[in-house]
This record gives C-alpha cells, sequence and structure tokens, in this order.
C-alpha cells in the first residue's frame, strides 16, 4: 500500500479549475518529484494535501486514510509537513525559534524541542552560525535551509516541499538538495520542482503536470528520454504514458 495515494483529484478557484482528474501515488521511503511550468497545478496538488485547499472531487489517502478535506493541523497531527514556497520565516524570530515552531504540533517540551533544533544543525551546518540571527538578516539559501529544517521538526513521515530551489544561485541550489538527498533517509519525500535537472536528480520517480493534467509519468531517466517534458514546459500538448501513470 502506497504512503500516499492520489486519486481523480479536482480542485477549483472559484470558476478555474487547477487541477483535473490527478492521480498519482508516492511509495513510503520515496522522493516524488512533480514537474511543470507555472500555472500547472503543482503548487495546489501540495496545498490540497496539506489541507491549505479543499478538493471539489477525488480522494487523498494518507497511510490507507481519507485526509481530504481535513484541516491543516489535523493533516499536521498525522504526519504531512508542508514546506510552503516563499519560505515564510518570521523575520522578528530567530533562526532557533524559527525551527523550533516547526514542533508545536507536538506538544513537546520547551526543552526537548530545543534540543531537537540544535540537532537539525548537524544536517544544515550553513545555518549553525545564525542560530541567534533574526530571520530578517538571512540569505535566501539561508531561509530555505530554515524552512525546511522547520518542516522536519514535526517528525513528518511525509514532508511536501514546494520549489525549494527558488530564487537561489546555483551553488546554494546544489547545497538545497544535498540536503534532500539526506532527508530522503529519513523521510519520504514529495517534491514540487520548476528546475527538472535537480528535481528529478533526487527522485525515484517523477510526474509532469500540464494544465492541470498529469500529462507524463515514470522514473527519471524515461522523463528525460522523452521529448514530451520538453512540450510540457513550453506550454504544449504532451501524450500521457499510460503505463507509467
Amino acid at each position: 500500500m502506497a504512503l500516499l495515494q492520489i486519486n481523480d483529484l479536482n480542485v477549483h478557484y472559484g470558476e478555474i479549475v487547477a487541477l483535473r482528474g490527478v492521480s498519482f501515488s508516492v511509495e513510503e521511503g520515496q522522493v516524488v518529484t512533480l514537474l511543470g511550468a507555472n500555472g500547472a497545478g503543482k503548487s495546489t496538488t501540495l496545498r490540497a494535501i496539506s489541507g491549505l485547499a479543499k478538493p471539489a472531487a477525488g480522494e487523498i489517502l494518507f497511510d490507507g486514510h481519507s485526509i481530504a478535506g481535513l484541516g491543516p493541523e489535523a493533516i499536521v497531527r498525522m504526519g504531512i509537513s508542508h514546506v510552503p514556497e516563499g519560505r515564510r520565516v518570521f523575520p522578528g524570530l530567530t533562526v532557533k525559534e524559527n525551527i523550533m515552531l516547526g514542533g508545536s504540533n507536538r506538544r513537546a517540551a520547551k526543552s526537548e524541542l530545543s534540543k531537537e533544533a540544535d540537532a537539525m544543525f548537524d544536517l544544515f551546518p550553513d545555518i549553525r552560525k545564525f542560530s541567534d540571527s533574526l530571520g530578517w538578516t538571512l540569505s535566501g539559501g539561508q531561509l530555505q535551509m530554515v524552512a525546511v529544517a522547520r518542516g522536519l521538526m514535526a517528525k513528518p513521515r511525509l514532508l511536501l516541499l514546494d520549489e525549494p530551489s527558488l530564487g537561489l544561485a546555483p551553488v546554494i541550489v546544489q547545497a538545497v538538495f544535498r540536503i534532500i538527498s539526506e532527508i530522503r533517509l529519513k523521510t519520504t519525500v514529495l517534491l514540487v520542482e520548476q528546475n527538472a535537472r535537480m528535481g528529478l536528480s533526487v527522485a525515484d520517480h517523477g510526474y509532469v503536470l500540464e494544465t492541470g493534467r498529469i500529462v507524463l509519468g515514470g522514473k527519471p531517466d524515461e522523463l528525460w528520454g522523452n521529448e514530451a517534458i520538453a512540450a510540457a514546459y513550453l506550454g504544449g500538448h504532451a501524450k500521457p504514458l499510460a503505463a507509467n501513470l
């Protein structure tokens, strides 16, 4: 049984159909990457899973349990953590305080959260020296690392990562994806990424979304070998690979 199973998911924003008939699965221990151009429906997919967007139709199963329509707090408690696009680090809190906020759903003692936040700096050594610095003083890459560390503090079984490379310099992107490669040893990851090369470099499986539909799916080498991936990014029409979906 898949850890996450999406069946015929539809999401609307008013009259706009953001997702139409999206189906895919994520096995425990995998990294699965969702690729596609702006407006393809990648972020909406994550928002539906984490309870930030209400599905109009379809099924979302997490560990065999339906979570479609549940609120974000209930979904976090079930073991899903969402690191949204834009990082959303609190500028007036220190780096360590921001990271500790990620464990607030667990009702752990503050002293325990403090120790766990300190341990996060082993995974994110580049931000260790900024532990007591305020959020607004950090660079984009450092903020991304804080956001991911905060997401991991919830001890999720499934981590949703939305555009972790967005706006970052290439050398910082490399560092962020090295960390994602390490994270996969501890938790399952569903990754939304426009940088196809980086997104597929850490993935076991990938799907391409185009105008709210999955048009292509397969293992990374299968996706690179199919010209339809280029069509999807250019807004053209790509034929689905039914055998891979």
